[in-house]
């Protein structure tokens, strides 16, 4: 299993309707601060963000990859939905 599976594994506990898992990794190949992690864009929705405000809904998403940082993804930027909220693909 990949490192993008394997994310997308661990987010399936959060029941998600929509999930998009973009590996930058190439784009930041060699700049300061890297030592080999991947560089990951998400784009979620779940019902479990209901209600919830960003900083809580990332968090959701921290607990799960915890372990995973900083070693093997080095950057992760989101865009987390909730199933009530507007979301175009």
């Amino acid at each position: 299993m990949n490192l993008t599976e394997e994310i997308h594994a661990r987010l399936q506990s959060l029941q998600p309707s929509h999930l998009e898992i973009r590996d930058d990794s190439a784009l930041h190949a060699g700049h300061a601060g890297n030592n080999g992690g991947g560089h990951f864009q998400l784009t979620m929705v779940s019902p479990a963000f209901t209600g919830k405000p960003t900083l809580a809904r990332h968090r959701l998403v921290y607990q799960l990859l915890a372990d995973l940082m900083p070693h093997r993804i080095h950057a992760l930027s989101m865009q987390v939905y909730a199933s009530d909220e507007a979301f175009k693909h």
